[in-house]
């Protein structure tokens, strides 16, 4: 920020106090329609990692949150986006600030097609396919008929070690049991009986996606499983 102080300037740093990081997913076609799916709270971070993501987000209200997605949608309609892309945002009480834009599908998309039934990654196939949005092949709605249903949860299960400063573990898993359920949806990796964790590769071992009609149920789902 730029003050003035008689006839100098200067220039004072200003901080964003407790700032949630809130991200919208983006889907857009070649004929220039570009749609938003909502949004997803990815506050929950270790060492700059997403660990955990919720949608849509509790904290925002729902002029904050048209307001964000109002803005993506702007956003990636000037640069003419094409495909599926998520743009992020910092958000401090009723103010937000643009972080950077993804172009690409992310880890989290899990819990966006759980709240709006729309399959993203069939989506950007048929998108680079030459398929409009709208169209029969992808089917996705208008805008303001896109469904937001219930809450979603996504957790990343790893072999990390608390005991030991979050340090990766590794090993051979003598014993496995699956999370599942209605409303429960995993992303395996290596999470099985009998796989040997090395310390060469990344220590995620399941991605648990859970979704209920009440931000507390989806909350339950997750401890449970």
């Amino acid at each position: 920020a730029k003050a003035a102080f008689g006839n100098d300037e200067v220039y004072v740093e200003k901080f964003v106090q407790n700032p949630k990081h809130i991200e919208v997913q983006i889907l857009g076609d070649a004929q220039g329609e570009i749609v938003h799916l909502y949004e997803r709270d990815c506050s929950v971070q270790r060492r700059h990692q997403k660990v955990v993501e919720i949608a849509p987000s509790v904290s925002l209200t729902d002029k904050l949150r048209n307001d964000i997605c109002e803005a993506a949608v702007k956003l990636m309609k000037n640069v003419g986006y094409v495909n599926a892309g998520t743009v992020e945002f910092l958000v401090a009480e009723d103010q937000f600030y643009f972080i950077e834009v993804n172009p690409r599908v992310q880890v989290e998309h899990t819990v966006t097609e759980m709240i709006t039934g729309i399959d993203i990654v069939q989506s950007q196939i048929m998108i680079a396919e030459g398929h409009s949005l709208h169209s029969k092949k992808i089917n996705v709605p208008q805008q303001e008929d896109i469904p937001l249903f219930g809450y979603a949860i996504q957790s990343r299960i790893t072999t990390e070690d608390p005991l030991n400063n979050f340090m990766p573990d590794t090993g051979k898993i003598m014993a496995y049991r699956s999370a599942s359920g209605f409303g429960v949806r995993l992303d395996a990796g290596n999470a099985f009986q009998g796989a040997v964790i090395t310390p060469y590769y990344d220590s995620l071992l399941v991605k648990v996606s859970t979704w209920a009609l009440t931000f507390e149920q989806a909350c339950n789902k997750m401890t449970r499983n």
